[in-house]
């Protein structure tokens, strides 16, 4: 599903270059549940935005699906990441004058990927899956976080993505929710959804199937 080669990210700062990714080889399958993991500051979110091309790598291979990213225009890439992978933020990131159905329908009406009059009913159709269903016609400020954060996953999961990527998805949520929502996760990797989680959770060696770390960019660890 994704095959990461030679990546290297480097930014321009007012202290000079900063190397966010060295040469970095990755390869993650089809229904996988993989935790990227390290200390702030080594790479975790800059790979999360690489595969979800939010980041444009600055040498270096990136194939998602079969579609070598890289090489498709602004406007194709942002066709593409609209159908094809879902992102789940810590903050949660939903619009606080729309309810949760219509932030999770958001994403369905900018990919035209579903009939319109279609969008509604698999909103409360993923609602539902994630266990909020009742919360469907309410704003985010009425909402608890972890509630929040279960809508922001059906919304990531609105245009059927291949892929979904949470950056430090549970770093505002209690324990007992967390562990929840990691479950949710594995469940989506079960029905065949690739799962790439930025983390610093450390009780999660039971629910993942493989762990990358990173420390200054490069990859220490995958397994």
């Amino acid at each position: 599903m994704i095959e990461l080669t030679r990546i290297t990210k480097t930014y321009a700062t007012a202290a000079g270059e900063f190397v966010a990714l060295r040469d970095v080889d990755v390869t993650i399958g089809k229904g996988e549940l993989v935790a990227v993991v390290g200390k702030s500051g080594s790479g975790k979110s800059t790979l999360l935005n690489v595969i979800g091309g939010i980041d444009t790598p600055t040498s270096g291979a990136v194939l998602v699906g079969g579609a070598d990213i890289r090489k498709l225009s602004a406007n194709a890439l942002a066709r593409w990441r609209g159908r094809n992978v879902g992102f789940v933020f810590q903050f949660f990131q939903l619009l606080p004058t729309l309810t949760s159905a219509e932030n999770v329908m958001l994403p369905m009406d900018f990919s035209g990927a579903i009939p319109a009059r279609e969008r509604r009913k698999r909103a409360l159709a993923l609602l539902d899956r994630v266990g909020v269903i009742e919360q469907a016609d309410k704003l985010p400020s009425a909402l608890s976080g972890g509630q929040q954060q279960r809508v922001a996953i059906a919304r990531a999961l609105a245009n059927e993505p291949g892929v979904v990527l949470a950056d430090e998805p549970t770093g505002n949520l209690d324990t007992a929710t967390a562990r929840a929502v990691l479950d949710l996760f594995r469940s989506m990797a079960s029905s065949g959804t690739t799962v790439i989680l930025a983390t610093h959770e450390r009780d999660i060696a039971g629910i993942i199937d493989r762990t990358i770390e990173l420390e200054d960019g490069r990859v220490m660890v995958a397994r």
